[in-house]
């Protein structure tokens, strides 16, 4: 059994000074981006994960309430519901920083009851957070952007999008999963109800080499930055450089 020097130990968590993975032998054979795919989700299912099987946004919808529900061990009246969607969470005045916000600070949302009424909705159980429920969409359909978008893996949290991951195939360089991420930023993750602007954390991998990186505005303050420093000159650049490997006390990669 493997011991580790333990920096600090939480009932949810544990950091370690230094990690040690279990290296296994890998397939010398061709691995498929689909194939990636479905390994990835065999990990996340045997975690615990369930496999949600929905690719367009009216079932992940119909989900989301489900899920609501089932946290707050309440039922919504239609009508309360369809308030609570188009005011709370999909609200079209609201993008990435308040929805960001919503999830950070403001989780416990007002729901105005048909009676007169007032309930608190949980999205995140902060306290326990057993409680929340996790789910794995794939191959999820958004053809209202600016172009028709198919997204890898998408982690649902209570029916949230709240961490998002771009594989390619082995041998495609990292960077190529995020280029493909800043596209769907840029052409359709605002599209529809606006769900996947409250993406959280977005992974890259090439099932070699594994980076993440939150969801914020950097890339506007790095922009206007640039502008100003370089005014009349392109920009080459994105905010790729602050995407980040796991890595331990040692600043060893876990991938």
């Amino acid at each position: 059994m493997s011991k580790y020097n333990i920096v600090a130990s939480t009932e949810e968590s544990t950091v370690v000074a230094e990690y040690t993975p279990n290296y296994y032998v890998r397939s010398p054979k061709y691995q498929s981006e689909a194939d990636l795919e479905r390994e990835f989700i065999y990990l996340l299912t045997s975690q615990g994960y369930e496999h949600l099987k929905t690719s367009n946004e009216a079932e992940l919808i119909s989900n989301l309430r489900a899920q609501l529900e089932l946290l707050n061990n309440f039922c919504f009246a239609e009508g309360e519901w369809q308030k609570f969607f188009t005011e709370c969470i999909a609200n079209s005045n609201e993008g990435i920083v308040e929805k960001t916000r919503k999830i950070q600070d403001d989780h416990i949302q007002i729901l105005k009851r048909d009676d007169g009424t007032t309930k608190n909705i949980y999205l995140l159980d902060k306290k326990n957070i057993h409680n929340n429920r996790l789910q794995v969409i794939n191959q999820y359909e958004e053809p209202d952007g600016t172009h028709e978008a198919r997204y890898d893996v998408t982690i649902l949290v209570n029916g949230l999008p709240l961490v998002h991951v771009e594989l390619k195939r082995r041998g495609v360089a990292v960077r190529e999963a995020f280029n493909q991420i800043d596209r769907y930023q840029r052409d359709s993750f605002w599209a529809s109800s606006g769900l996947f602007e409250y993406v959280q954390i977005f992974v890259i991998s090439n099932g070699t080499h594994t980076k993440y990186y939150s969801n914020t505005t950097r890339n506007a303050h790095i922009r206007e930055r640039s502008g100003r420093e370089q005014r009349g000159s392109k920009r080459t650049s994105n905010s790729f450089e602050f995407t980040n490997f796991w890595a331990d006390a040692s600043n060893k990669n876990y991938s």
